[in-house]
């Protein structure tokens, strides 16, 4: 592999981080680089940096990382590396440190190859790239990311940035309140006296109960409350929505899509056929982008 034309790509995630090496040229993943680590995201911070740093080290082994771009969940300060992240349940330890320096020392990297931007964005700015919103590159589109934190962006006419909605006020709180995993937890034992792991497992239980439809539908009511309003905001052409709830659209669509074409009907909902290498792809392109 000649150095120079590969760069690496990282998603850092609630639960998880992926990496892998992205070739400029040709704007795809080198698929024999992917690496993905879980992560225990209450952990000490040595604990967590020296977990990236091993599934970053495993992805760019073939060159060796020269520069390392990272698509990361905010509150943060980008540019100076700076975690802002508190009282999400996530990387609570790194709230007021400098994660590019932390990383680029664990690395044997200058913090000036560490290169950082909102999870959210990376993500829309893949999904346009390459996913299933390649058609709306001249146009405005809207993305939100649902998993363990809710992430929201825009992507107009080549750029995209972070919508930053996740503390929007919503219903008698915030729209992450609503739109998370911790939701979705909290709102199954409310009605079941039942502990769950994770949306998956109830997803799974839909079969067999009434109530557990009845939270995805519950779900979709209040996505499409936070969507519209986001839609007022911003006119987009097209909304694209990823995270791993989005696994379960099936379960939500029915209160979902009714709800945005009525107020639309123009309006296009996309689901993100990237997953992950979104993140990837958006987090290399926008340093690319930056770097131009």
């Amino acid at each position: 592999m000649k150095q120079g034309q590969f760069v690496t790509g990282v998603d850092i995630g609630g639960s998880h981080i992926t990496a892998a090496l992205i070739d400029i040229n040709e704007r795809k993943i080198v698929s024999s680089s992917l690496s993905r680590y879980s992560i225990n995201a209450a952990g000490e911070v040595a604990d967590v940096i020296e977990t990236w740093s091993k599934c970053i080290a495993e992805a760019a082994k073939e060159t060796g990382e020269e520069q390392v771009c990272l698509a990361m969940p905010g509150p943060f300060d980008y540019e100076q590396g700076i975690s802002g992240i508190q009282g999400q349940a996530k990387y609570e330890k790194l709230f007021g440190l400098n994660v590019k320096d932390l990383l680029g020392a664990s690395l044997k990297l200058p913090a000036s190859a560490i290169y950082m931007d909102n999870d959210a964005a990376c993500f829309l700015h893949g999904e346009v790239f390459a996913g299933n919103a390649r058609n709306y590159h001249d146009t405005k589109v809207i993305g939100i990311t649902l998993g363990t934190g809710l992430g929201s962006a825009v992507y107009d006419k080549g750029h995209a940035y972070s919508a930053d909605l996740w503390d929007m006020p919503f219903r008698d709180r915030i729209a992450e309140d609503f739109l998370s995993t911790r939701w979705f937890l909290k709102r199954f034992e409310e009605l079941t006296g039942q502990q769950v792991s994770g949306v998956k497992d109830i997803a799974a239980k839909v079969g067999e109960s009434a109530i557990a439809q009845s939270v995805f539908d519950e779900f979709g009511r209040n996505l499409s409350a936070f969507l519209l309003e986001f839609i007022r905001r911003e006119s987009p052409a097209a909304i694209v929505i990823g995270g791993n709830i989005a696994k379960a659209y099936e379960l939500f669509k029915g209160e979902l899509e009714p709800a945005i074409h009525d107020h639309d009907p123009s309006i296009k909902i996309h689901l993100s056929s990237l997953g992950e290498e979104a993140s990837l792809l958006g987090a290399v392109g926008s340093w690319y982008a930056h770097i131009r």
